[in-house]
């Protein structure tokens, strides 16, 4: 009698669980079920643990995944405004390695908290056996916060996924980042529709993010596009693109970030810019009123290239001595301070009549650095006049930031 009671209990515990997963406007979850049945407690069935629960499409009720749990990312994963996606410390969740399909999402009014510790990082990666670098597409957060690409209260398009982000709630908040690792990820749809390790869209001041490492991606490690976000201990290593972009009126703080370049053995040239900087997207203009660049401050930063007579990744034109470390164009403005550099063969290069009254102006300064191994500080190619000194103060002064001791433990070196 006891057996029957059992075998019914775990039937109608399983036809729950089916139950829960297909009545919430969400897509399917395929679980396979690899229940414990507990023998010790008058037979009675304990919560299923050891389960491995596929993800994607659109949640439209919250998602607080269990530690006890394997999680595989399969498409699209996008969290709808109101929804909260809850990853706990020690987690590793993985993707498929399909492309720039699989991807997470936290869409406008939603938000992710995923906060480990240096002890238990959280490390969203690819499933892949023998992981490589665009495998699948990253984490991208939308936010209300503003973007030069649009007027007002109009939201833009997220490149992957087309999904609105944008508007004027500056401190709005996407929830929080915090010992987070993603690799392997930067899948491209195509050449104008890139993904990112992790993409900020118009992302505000009230969303927490420290201590995040982007490792081998195939597109930028970290973009901002616009918003107001304060970021800090930012790690990215060997991303195949830039490993720092800004864009759209971006305006928040980036304080303590290590990137480190690797040759990459398979090809002549290494990875793209440690930072690339916009004051606006040239593709859609600077829609502000009045008008509203890019202009972050970014303090303590140590970037590691390899060599200043490697090569600049540009497949078309690649040339001994253009390995740029920073370059800042279309009118990005920003104050840099303690910034340690080795290995370049350009320090800063700079690009467009705006960015250089920026600099006439004092909107885009450098104040503390040290150049180890560049082989030409400054290269000025915006058409106005000013002179080194004009943009450089405290050159060799620089410590940079303090990687050995935040980034142990929890980062891939």
């Amino acid at each position: 009698m006891r057996m029957k009671n059992n075998i019914l209990t775990s039937l109608v515990a399983i036809a729950i669980l089916s139950v829960s997963c297909a009545t919430d406007d969400t897509a399917d979850v395929i679980i396979n079920d690899n229940r414990v049945i507990n023998t010790t407690n008058n037979n009675a069935p304990v919560n299923p643990t050891g389960l491995t629960i596929r993800l994607s499409g659109t949640y439209t009720s919250s998602l607080n995944l269990d530690a006890n749990n394997t999680y595989i990312v399969d498409g699209s994963l996008v969290m709808a405004s109101g929804t909260t996606l809850t990853v706990p410390a020690g987690m590793t969740i993985k993707a498929d390695p399909s492309g720039s399909d699989v991807y997470i999402a936290i869409a406008q009014g939603a938000k992710i908290i995923a906060n480990g510790t240096a002890d238990s990082p959280i490390i969203f990666t690819s499933g892949a056996s023998n992981p490589q670098a665009g495998d699948w597409g990253g984490l991208i957060l939308l936010g209300k916060a503003p973007s030069n690409a649009v007027t007002g209260t109009a939201t833009a398009t997220s490149e992957i996924g087309g999904l609105p982000y944008g508007g004027n709630v500056s401190n709005d908040d996407s929830g929080s980042l915090r010992y987070v690792r993603i690799e392997y990820s930067g899948a491209s749809a195509d050449a104008a529709s890139e993904n990112n390790g992790l993409s900020l869209y118009g992302v505000g001041s009230g969303t927490a993010i420290s201590y995040v490492q982007i490792v081998a991606g195939k597109d930028d490690g970290i973009e901002f596009f616009g918003g107001t976000v304060n970021a800090s201990f930012l790690s990215v290593i060997n991303a195949e693109d830039d490993s720092i972009d800004w864009t759209e009126g971006y305006s928040g703080t980036l304080t303590n970030v290590y990137v480190k370049h690797i040759q990459n053995p398979t090809v002549s040239y290494c990875s793209d810019k440690a930072f690339e900087c916009d004051g606006f997207n040239p593709t859609f203009g600077n829609n502000s009123s009045p008008l509203v660049y890019s202009a972050p401050k970014v303090t303590n930063v140590t970037i590691v290239g390899v060599g200043s007579g490697n090569l600049f990744q540009d497949g078309s034109n690649i040339s001994a001595g253009t390995y740029e470390a920073i370059r800042l164009r279309v009118g990005t403005q920003g104050i840099f301070t303690n910034i340690k550099m080795t290995g370049f063969g350009e320090g800063f290069d700079l690009d467009n009549d705006i960015t250089g009254d920026g600099v006439i102006a004092d909107k885009l300064q450098i104040n503390g650095i040290l150049f180890t191994d560049v082989t030409t500080k400054m290269k000025n190619d915006t058409g106005k006049v000013f002179t080194i000194a004009d943009f450089i103060t405290g050159d060799g002064t620089a410590t940079g930031t303090d990687y050995a001791t935040w980034g142990a433990g929890w980062t891939v070196q």
